[in-house]
């Protein structure tokens, strides 16, 4: 568990659906509230928040969805062969995605992960962060962390999360998926987002090929960096990286296990499932909103985005 001494950092939090929720945009967690919490964007110790129930937003009954992710971009300066983003997508201008950052800050959605492609590319990731927070959002960004030391100035005091995706815990397992010199290059950038006093976490992929020798030191990785903990993300067969599915996925069951024979840990450990990922609402590059499927095998395009109403769920598990 977190320290109960760890700073105070930004939430989101609403009555949705009748419930009390917390979203958290460093884990990208919807947690029930336990205690009376001021709505909007407000100041909560994470060990706290981490200690009460998470809820998985398909289980609040309310029209809109409690978070997205938001990939305004296809292009990466590295080639992951388990990316989740379809290359084919057409790109929307800035514009538009200005344009799209208004609307989900006008909506009621408590928090947005700005992913890709690689969002550090955007020269105006800076304001569309602004404009989400502006409309009451917690804003996190994914990112492979290649850029982030050169942009971590930029990003301090107005993001309020990073998440950096490392696929080892050393150069050379890391590097094997991301390409020669990738891992030199995210820690540095982890080193610099932790400096800077941005909540930063670590998020891996687990692949049958490397999780069983690699869940344990990309822990301890974690700790000597001094992130706020490691989430384990079960592979999704989405985007590029389903040519990969039947050789790399594992049971969610098997996660579990894995994660099970962890020792006692300074650093927090969280899982995302394969079955919580399911009813997920992303907004891709091409403006439109897509949501993955209740068992999260596959994701489906529903509707341009447009308006507020265009986020709307149709089925408690998200499904149009």
């Amino acid at each position: 568990m977190t320290s109960p001494m760890t700073p105070a950092r930004t939430f989101t939090t609403a009555i949705r659906g009748g419930t009390a929720v917390v979203h958290d945009p460093l884990t990208g967690q919807t947690h029930r509230a336990e205690r009376p919490v001021p709505p909007g964007r407000t100041r909560l110790h994470g060990a706290e928040v981490a200690s009460w129930p998470v809820v998985h937003p398909g289980d609040i009954e309310d029209a809109m969805p409690v978070s997205v992710c938001w990939s305004p971009l296809v292009r990466c300066n590295l080639a992951c062969p388990h990316c989740l983003d379809d290359k084919a997508v057409r790109v929307l201008q800035g514009p538009d995605r200005r344009r799209i950052a208004h609307v989900l800050g006008e909506s009621p959605i408590l928090g947005v992960d700005i992913s890709g492609g690689e969002p550090l590319l955007l020269r105006d990731l800076g304001i569309l962060i602004d404009t989400l927070t502006a409309g009451g959002c917690a804003v996190s960004v994914t990112t492979n962390g290649t850029h982030l030391a050169r942009r971590v100035e930029g990003l301090s005091n107005r993001v309020d999360a990073v998440r950096v995706s490392l696929d080892g815990p050393d150069a050379a397992r890391h590097d094997r998926w991301r390409g020669r010199g990738s891992f030199d290059r995210a820690t540095a950038g982890i080193r610099a987002a932790v400096a800077h006093g941005i909540p930063t976490q670590i998020q891996t992929v687990l692949l049958r090929s490397t999780a069983r020798m690699s869940v344990e030191p990309m822990v301890d990785l974690a700790a000597s960096l001094g992130v706020r903990g490691v989430t384990f993300l079960q592979m999704l067969p989405i985007g590029e990286g389903a040519a990969l599915a039947d050789a790399e996925q594992l049971s969610d069951d098997e996660a579990r296990d894995l994660l099970a024979d962890l020792d006692a840990s300074t650093v927090a450990v969280r899982l995302r499932t394969r079955e919580a990922a399911g009813g997920f609402t992303v907004i891709r590059a091409d403006g439109q909103v897509w949501r993955n499927q209740p068992d999260a095998a596959e994701i489906a395009t529903l509707r341009p985005l447009h308006t507020v109403n265009d986020l709307a769920l149709t089925g408690r598990d998200g499904s149009a």
